[in-house]
Parts: C-alpha cells; structure tokens; sequence
C-alpha cells in the first residue's frame, strides 16, 4: 500500500489517520469482540437472554468495518485494488452485506469469515500467510511424491492384505484411506497394524518403511519448504527495511551537505564583506 499513498491533501490525511498505529488497534479490537459475539450467537442459552443486544452489537460492527472499507476506497482510490489483501478485506466485508434472509440463511455462518480479517490487520500474521503461499509450488512438488508413495503403496496393501481385510485394503480408495490414518499415527497400531500382523507376521516389514518414509521423512519436507519460504519472506523484508533505511541516510547526508554548503557560501560572503569592509577603512585613512 505504500507504493500507493497518496501524497497530500485531504486523501492524504485520511491515509495517514487509517494507517494510524491507534487506528489499527482498534480495527483489531473489533475484529476480537465480533469473534466473541459470534461464538456466543451459537448459544441458544445466551441468545435467549441476550440475542436483540447481540444482534444490534452485530450491526455496529458490520457498520464500522463499512466505514473503515470506504474511508480506505477514497484515501487511495483505484490504488486500492492493486492490494491482495485489500481484496481480501472487501470481499469479506462484501458477503456480511449479503442478507442472509430464506434460502440464504446458510451464508449468515460466513459471517465468522470476519474474524480472518485479523490477518489482513496483523503484519505478522500476513508475513506467515505470505510465507505460506510462496511455499505452495515447492509444496506442491512434494505433494506429488507423496501421492506417489501412497500409490505404490496402496496398491501393494490392496493385493497383500485386501482379501484377509477388505473393509481396511479392499480397494485401492479403501487402501489409500487406512493408510492415510497409519501416517498420521492415529491408532495405527492397536487399530490396524497390531490385527493385519495376526493374520500376516510379515506386515511389519510393509508398514514401518512407510511410516518412516511418509510420516518422518516426506511429511518433514513440507516443514522445511514452509521454514525455508519464511526465512526468504523476513530476508525480503529485512533487505527492504535496510534499503529504506540506506535511503533515509542519503537523504540526511544530503541535507547536511546542502547546509555545510549553504553555511561555506555565507561564510565566504562574511570574509568578502570582511575584506571590503578592511578595504574601505584602509581608503578612509
């Protein structure tokens, strides 16, 4: 948004006062209190004795998120598109103007997508989802390996345990499913491995090279794809910050350099009256 502050004037002071530390800390605020009345919405106890103040106070919020939308449309005009998260902000004000009335009743639950607002406000939390998606390519590479071992793997499930135990390995979808569940280690063991093992001692020999190779090897990858994308993010933002920071030195070097000019020129224009001065002194004797 920075490359597209505008520079003076009314628009200008309304960038700065949206922009402002105290400002952004009552958006967040708003944010937090409108997940709270939510959540309390949900409850027929609380409704019951607080749904008309809940509902108005629903109201209020939706009306300053409105006011702030459009207080930042006019501060920087078309510019405002020009912002993924900008986007973000208006679409999610967008669908809490939708009326959730008769067959649209359903979309009254995407009014806690409000609460993601929260991300769009935090820099932090922007700096983390940014990470994110700069890492969903490398993620996506290593989503295809992982698709791959399962594969293989469910294939050879399906034809080694399928007919001792068709509701687990019956099918390759069937297959994928167990093993899905045996990556994450929810009751891998007792719920699966422990009776494929009864029927089939060998088992053990299938199960933990996958485990190994899924679970603390492959699954390890996308840690570090998201760590590396975050470390790229905060390298970014560092180098800008040093860049902003080289740019305010030249300019203060500049401005000390013109007033050490300004100040040798009137210095000079001393001594030359000094010397005129000497000179017409020196006449007068």
């Amino acid at each position: 948004m920075s490359s597209f502050y505008p520079s003076q004037g009314v628009r200008r002071k309304l960038a700065d006062f949206v922009c402002s530390q105290p400002f952004q800390r009552f958006i967040v605020g708003v944010i937090l209190l409108n997940a709270v009345t939510l959540g309390l919405e949900t409850s027929a106890t609380v409704m019951a004795s607080y749904g008309p103040f809940l509902l108005a106070l629903d109201q209020l919020i939706i009306a300053i998120f409105v006011v702030e939308l459009v207080a930042r449309l006019i501060a920087f005009g078309p510019s405002f598109f020009r912002g993924g998260w900008n986007w973000f902000d208006f679409i999610v004000v967008g669908i809490s103007l939708i009326p959730a009335a008769g067959n649209l009743s359903v979309l009254r639950s995407l009014r806690i997508l409000r609460v993601l607002r929260l991300i769009s406000v935090v820099p932090q939390m922007r700096t983390v989802v940014g990470a994110l998606l700069a890492a969903i390519p490398s993620m996506g590479t290593v989503a295809i390996l992982l698709a791959l071992i399962f594969y293989v793997a469910a294939v050879m499930a399906t034809k080694l345990f399928g007919a001792s135990f068709p509701d687990w390995f019956g099918t390759i979808g069937g297959s994928m499913y167990s093993l899905f569940q045996i990556m994450t280690l929810e009751s891998w063991s007792m719920g699966i491995v422990r009776p494929v093992m009864d029927a089939y001692s060998f088992a053990w020999l299938f199960f933990i090279p996958f485990i190994l190779v899924t679970t603390f090897a492959v699954l390890n990858l996308f840690v570090a794809i998201i760590v590396d994308g975050m470390q790229a993010v905060h390298q970014a933002e560092n180098k800008e910050a040093e860049e902003q920071a080289h740019e305010q030195r030249r300019a203060i070097e500049a401005e000390a350099h013109a007033e050490r000019s300004a100040i040798g020129e009137e210095v000079r224009a001393l001594r030359e009256e000094i010397k005129a001065l000497r000179a017409d002194l020196a006449a007068r004797r």
